[in-house]
């Protein structure tokens, strides 16, 4: 200690009087930078222990927690800087004031050796908070929560249907993102834009789809489903209930041509032809969508080319020359694997066919597609509407079952207003219809967007569009009773002739009870066969 004190410098006149000067902290925008910092410091620990305390997890704590509250005390830091910026300058411009000089590293000092060991467990304390804050906001913004909760209103669409979808352990950054930081600085400008419209209101609604800047299908799809699982058939059982009283069952088993994408695997052929990874199809889509394509180029594993025009396109050679090609990928059919908004008879069937609607309730198919189809103007308006319709129908044309069977009622009511708000978003104007589904061609163009019958080449070739081709049918009911099955061709309850040039959804309105074309007045009394019995030709529409 002698020794020490003897190395000990003694201290000049000018460092006494510099150390009488006051710190360069001592001023009001100093101090509200150290109130700024000092307040976030302690809401970061508060709610660092109320997370880790907390049973459940809300997004929106880990946004205030990583994201929020620490930018907000690296700005206190700031302004704690300026303030001693600004302090040394005004201290410098006042004749006979000294200027505090810069701090001396002298290790021989004990009181310097205190500081600096303060400074350096201060700067890895916060080096500390910092590397981990920041890991844990980088974990937040790669969250599903992050992607479907931060911007609730305009999110919630894709995030409920997301959830409800066998996608639901994928997280969204494994599609929309990638993989490096690269991807991450790049999502995270074009997330900065799009908070800005979410801040300002100017969004779509709905949200603009298919999305440009997904990643490729090889990166994202094939990393699961990769081709030499495109192979043999799948049995697809399809349950639809008739909009009867008795909500009879119709049921069609169809054996799904899957196909081979990978001639190592088994035989190419199928629906996965299309992925053939010696197989290449080309397009032109004339809409935003693609659900119209005038144009289609096909080049197989011998590298034989075929292109085929829609016979109405009006597409010239120098149109098709001068117009962008997408080359065909997985999302190009599969183009709502994660976000797939029911249609309302598709819906209601699903929850007949689980048992979450009483088959036993008289016309319950009939009134709940109705229920579902009618527009709102929001998803409170439309559980209110959804309510009443039904419940006032079955106290009206049902009294019996409504007093006996108010259970049975109720369970029904709860299980479509469930239907609506997982599928139906009025605020965002979105579900079934704003989004087509590319897979079959039931509610949607789907395959006939190509496989239409009208794609030709110059040579004749027609894209082929028979039922077989694609699938078998093994079993179909109608009205209860069995339909004969010929040849595996789906057979259509009612003779309709030559139906190759229809597509299904022209009479199968996936929105309401079956509604004819052509305006015929009340048709109740009528059954189809009175004018589709067996010629096509007596009924033109």
């Amino acid at each position: 200690m002698n020794d020490e004190k003897e190395l000990t410098p003694e201290p000049s006149e000018e460092n006494s009087a510099s150390q009488k000067q006051p710190s360069l902290l001592r001023n009001y925008v100093s101090f509200v930078g150290l109130a700024i910092a000092a307040a976030s410091l302690t809401s970061f620990v508060l709610l660092i222990l109320i997370e880790y305390s907390s049973e459940t997890q809300n997004p929106y704590t880990d946004l205030i927690t990583y994201i929020f509250v620490p930018s907000v005390l690296v700005f206190g830091l700031f302004v704690m800087l300026v303030g001693a910026l600004l302090e040394r300058r005004r201290r410098r411009r006042t004749p006979g004031t000294a200027i505090t000089p810069y701090p001396i590293l002298d290790l021989n000092d004990r009181l310097g050796r205190r500081k600096f060991l303060t400074f350096v467990t201060l700067s890895f304390a916060f080096l500390f908070m910092s590397a981990f804050g920041s890991y844990r906001a980088f974990e937040y913004t790669e969250s599903v929560a992050f992607c479907g909760m931060a911007c609730h209103s305009v999110m919630k669409p894709e995030y409920v249907a997301y959830n409800a979808s066998p996608h639901a352990s994928v997280r969204c950054v494994e599609c929309h993102v990638g993989g490096g930081a690269g991807a991450y600085v790049r999502s995270k400008f074009t997330g900065m834009r799009q908070l800005y419209g979410v801040v300002t209101g100017h969004y779509n609604r709905p949200i603009n789809t298919p999305v440009t800047n997904m990643r490729s299908a090889t990166e994202t799809c094939q990393k699961c489903h990769w081709s030499e699982k495109y192979h043999g058939e799948k049995l697809k059982v399809f349950n639809h209930y008739a909009y009867d009283e008795q909500n009879t069952l119709n049921r069609t088993r169809l054996l799904i041509k899957v196909g081979g994408g990978n001639p190592n695997a088994g035989l190419v052929g199928g629906i996965h032809w299309h992925m053939n990874v010696a197989n290449e199809v080309k397009f032109i889509a004339s809409d935003e969508k693609r659900q119209v394509i005038p144009w289609v180029q096909m080049k197989d594993a011998t590298g034989r080319v075929v292109e085929y025009t829609a016979k109405n396109s009006g597409l010239t050679v120098s149109q098709i020359g001068d117009s962008p090609k997408r080359t065909m990928d997985c999302t190009d059919c599969h183009n709502r694997p994660a976000h797939v908004y029911l249609s309302p008879n598709d819906a209601i069937d699903r929850s007949l066919d689980a048992g979450k609607l009483a088959v036993e309730l008289p016309f319950i198919k009939a009134k709940a597609v109705e229920a579902l189809a009618k527009p709102y103007t929001s998803t409170d308006e439309a559980v209110v509407a959804i309510s009443d319709s039904i419940d006032d129908y079955y106290k009206t044309a049902h009294p019996q079952i409504y007093a006996g069977k108010p259970e049975m009622i109720s369970a029904a009511v709860a299980e479509v207003q469930r239907v609506y708000q997982t599928y139906f978003f009025p605020e965002m104007k979105t579900d079934w219809s704003s989004h087509a589904n590319n897979i079959g061609h039931f509610n949607a163009q789907g395959c006939f967007r190509c496989h239409d019958g009208q794609h030709v080449s110059r040579d004749g070739q027609v894209i082929r569009n028979e039922c077989n081709v694609c699938h078998v049918t093994t079993e179909q009911t109608f009205e209860g009773k069995p339909v004969a099955i010929k040849d595996g061709k789906f057979q259509h309850p009612i003779d309709l002739g030559d139906r190759n040039t229809w597509q299904c959804a022209a009479c199968h309105k996936a929105d309401r009870p079956f509604k004819h074309p052509l305006n015929l007045g009340d048709i109740s009394r009528f059954q189809c066969a009175d004018c589709h019995s067996g010629s096509y030709e007596k009924v033109k529409f």
